[in-house]
């Protein structure tokens, strides 16, 4: 189902793609919507594209990749196998292709811990729905660094998160000289230190704000990430920070950067050094992810691109005609969850899946993307206008358990 990027642009696709979201969004407005309109458009995207087609096959990447539940297992454990006992993976060449060795024990025989780090004074918000939408999905813990000043706030919104006020912002410690910020910048590291072996997967973004001093110190969390092998989300403000510093992750096929159109094109600029060239997306996407080295780029639109360099993949469920700001933040916290579960997926499976592509960053943007797009229709469905971030996460646990079911 994974298709190279060897079609002649796969605009022709994505272009059939658009016309039939407009015609299926018009007969779900007339109350013609039937279960198997998405089938049907789907078998249209690939008459028109001659056979092929880049959509992902995400509810089979779903089935694959989400952990049963299993009673016996202890909070911590989601998505851990009882055969991972004693793995961990290893990147073998520039493409992540997924090597199973055995060393003798997991990195903390403990599994599904998220970690957001976002969060500042003005924006408090987007690192808790990253954050508590990781557990609705079913991570065990869900943890956000934060800024002193957004706490209390954070904290406030629910009682689920584990919220560590560790970071500074310039202007509390503006009457501090640069050794004074050298030693504090020591300590706020040496304090993330201590949790980054415990986490599975790290959000990097949401909320975090554009402050210098709080960038530079995220920059050196980045940079300890990469040495640990700990997979990155990134996002939001930590994709402004990636366009200014690509070395950050450039060559580090265990992160993922999540841009919608505004950050997509200061990317492709920066990087590529043009502008966004619509009638060949599916290739600039695959040439962007390659110039910086491999990592996984999930393009935010009306369908959603993926590619590592290597291959390109659309998810093009139908979502919803409500754009509420946040959603961006809901599928950050979702692709760090699956992402977590489709490397697990490969070691239990020793290292022969039973889907075909054995990239977990693809694998976990393929279900994120899928299920926020369910979700959001499932939310729309009720409260149509009305509808809030806060209504989509709600559907997050039933869109999931309609493919997966728990029991």
């Amino acid at each position: 189902m994974f298709v190279k990027h060897g079609i002649n642009s796969g605009f022709s696709s994505l272009a059939s793609s658009a016309v039939l979201r407009r015609q299926h969004f018009l007969i779900r407005s007339l109350g013609g919507y039937t279960d198997n309109t998405h089938q049907t458009r789907m078998e249209g995207v690939k008459c028109f594209s001659g056979g092929a087609s880049l959509e992902a096959d995400a509810e089979k990447v779903l089935r694959a990749i989400t952990p049963s539940l299993d009673p016996t297992k202890y909070k911590g454990q989601a998505g851990k196998s009882p055969q991972a006992a004693g793995l961990v993976v290893v990147s073998s060449c520039f493409f992540l292709r997924i090597e199973v060795e055995v060393i003798g024990g997991f990195k903390n025989d403990e599994y599904g811990k998220i970690a957001v780090i976002g969060g500042c004074r003005e924006y408090t918000g987007a690192p808790y729905f990253a954050a508590i939408s990781a557990l609705k999905l079913g991570a065990d813990l869900s943890h956000v660094f934060c800024t002193e000043g957004a706490a209390m706030v954070i904290k406030s919104y629910s009682p689920e998160l584990i919220v560590h006020p560790i970071f500074k912002e310039s202007y509390s410690i503006s009457d501090v000289d640069d050794e004074g910020r050298r030693h504090i910048s020591k300590k706020i590291l040496a304090e993330f230190g201590k949790w980054m072996e415990r986490f599975d997967c790290l959000v990097i973004g949401p909320g975090l704000g554009r402050d210098p001093f709080l960038l530079e110190c995220v920059s050196q969390i980045m940079k300890h990430a990469r040495q640990s092998n700990v997979p990155m989300v990134v996002d939001a403000d930590g994709l402004f920070l990636v366009t200014n510093s690509v070395d950050l992750v450039s060559g580090y096929p265990l992160a993922v950067l999540t841009p919608n159109v505004n950050e997509y094109k200061r990317l492709v600029q920066k990087v590529l050094g043009c502008d966004i060239n619509d009638q060949d997306a599916s290739g600039e996407v695959l040439s962007l992810s390659k110039r910086i080295g491999g990592v996984t780029i999930l393009r935010k639109g009306k369908s959603d691109l993926i590619s590592d360099g290597e291959i390109v993949q659309s998810v093009g469920i139908y979502g919803s005609p409500r754009r509420c700001g946040g959603q961006g933040d809901i599928l950050s916290g979702s692709v760090a969850v699956f992402l977590s579960w489709a490397r697990e997926h490969i070691l239990a499976s020793d290292g022969k899946p039973i889907i075909s592509s054995k990239n977990p960053t693809v694998l976990g943007c393929i279900a994120a993307s899928a299920l926020l797009r369910k979700a959001a229709s499932r939310a729309f469905e009720h409260k149509k206008r009305s509808t809030l971030t806060t209504d989509i996460i709600e559907c997050l646990g039933q869109s999931l358990e309609d493919i997966c079911p728990a029991s």
